[in-house]
């Protein structure tokens, strides 16, 4: 019974932050206050009264109408309060009650009780508040194919201000020592890894605000000028412009919170649902442009859930400094060759068309 009230609680307030979520992805992009003025029909522009604004069951009990006009309001609003909603029970199923990333102090009759440390409740909900920049980053992708500059600067702010207060190991115990050879027995915190295995003896062996601040600076860093990068090497193979800045200020604001090994890692892993959304936007709106906001985002937050496994399987890659140096020299070369591969294929293709007219 307590677990089902906690799971009960958390889905209230997942819908809860995804009607402020439907307030952002509305306003950010045009550059609007998010609490001025109030919500409002946009047809008769009526104030939309407290008890008509409830998440997900005023929309329902009005049949998505506005109660004044009649106005029907976008599915959109709904779904995005259902989704966020239900994200939010996943993610605190996962990160408190299967305690995915082995954070101390739970216990089996806890579970059976309802009964959580209060530490993994802190951390799911920081990599919740994570998650709701990023949802609304994705939509307002999908929606106008711009991520507001304003929500990523916000999110890298509060990213940086939390790495600081929860660094690794939180809330685990710092270890004795820091393992030189094989960081995979480092124990995840909410910060999943450090900024490196040998730490500078001011940061002493993790669990401090320097070590904490530095994670997520490094991580907003790497995020942002590994987008850029790529981003240059495909427009440079490409002839023209391949990834939008958005896609690094998402990543730089993903950093900020988890550090760079995650956004490196999530950013070879966003091929898989990038493919999948192409087609399907091909599929509904016979668009081939290609939001690379929302797999970015999905990678983020799966890469995050499954770091116990996947750090296992990159370790040697990440803290290897000489062969990940050659890593990067590698892959950007191959990059510029596909890209300048399909900017030939392309062009011939053009020839082709043009000699049948």
């Amino acid at each position: 019974m307590m677990l089902a009230y906690w799971l009960i609680l958390v889905f209230i307030t997942g819908a809860s932050v995804g009607s402020f979520a439907n307030v952002c992805i509305a306003r950010m992009p045009l550059e609007k206050s998010l609490l001025w003025p109030g919500s409002r029909c946009g047809n008769c522009l009526q104030p939309v009264r407290w008890y008509d604004n409830l998440p997900i069951f005023s929309y329902l009990f009005l049949r998505g109408k506005c109660r004044t006009c009649k106005q029907q309001f976008s599915i959109v609003y709904l779904l995005v309060e259902i989704s966020m909603a239900l994200s939010f029970v996943g993610l605190f199923w996962l990160e408190v009650v299967e305690n995915v990333h082995a954070w101390p102090g739970q216990f089996p009759a806890g579970v059976a009780l309802g009964a959580f440390p209060w530490a993994s409740f802190l951390g799911c909900l920081w990599h919740a508040v994570l998650f709701a920049f990023l949802f609304v980053a994705s939509v307002c992708d999908l929606k106008s194919r711009e991520i507001p500059l304003s929500l990523t600067l916000t999110g890298t702010l509060v990213g940086l201000i939390g790495s600081a207060f929860m660094p690794w190991p939180w809330p685990n115990v710092p270890p004795a020592a820091l393992p030189l050879v094989s960081p995979v027995t480092l124990p995840i915190g909410v910060q999943p890894w450090p900024f490196w295995n040998d730490l500078p003896a001011f940061c002493g062996t993790g669990g401090n605000v320097q070590t904490g601040l530095i994670t997520g600076i490094v991580g907003a860093l790497v995020g942002t000028f590994l987008l850029r990068a790529v981003g240059f090497v495909f427009s440079s193979g490409l002839g023209r412009e391949a990834l939008g800045l958005g896609d690094a200020d998402l990543m730089m604001m993903a950093g900020a919170f988890v550090g760079w090994q995650i956004v490196v890692v999530a950013f070879f892993l966003s091929v898989i649902p990038a493919l999948l959304f192409g087609i399907i936007q091909m599929a509904v709106n016979r668009d081939n442009s290609l939001p690379f906001g929302p797999s970015l985002s999905l990678s983020v937050m799966v890469t995050l859930l499954a770091w116990q496994t996947i750090g296992a399987y990159v370790e040697p890659l990440i803290f290897w400094g000489d062969l990940l140096f050659w890593g990067v020299i590698a892959i950007g070369g191959m990059m510029f060759i596909l890209s300048f591969m399909i900017r030939l294929m392309r062009g011939k293709q053009t020839d082709e068309e043009e000699d049948k007219k």
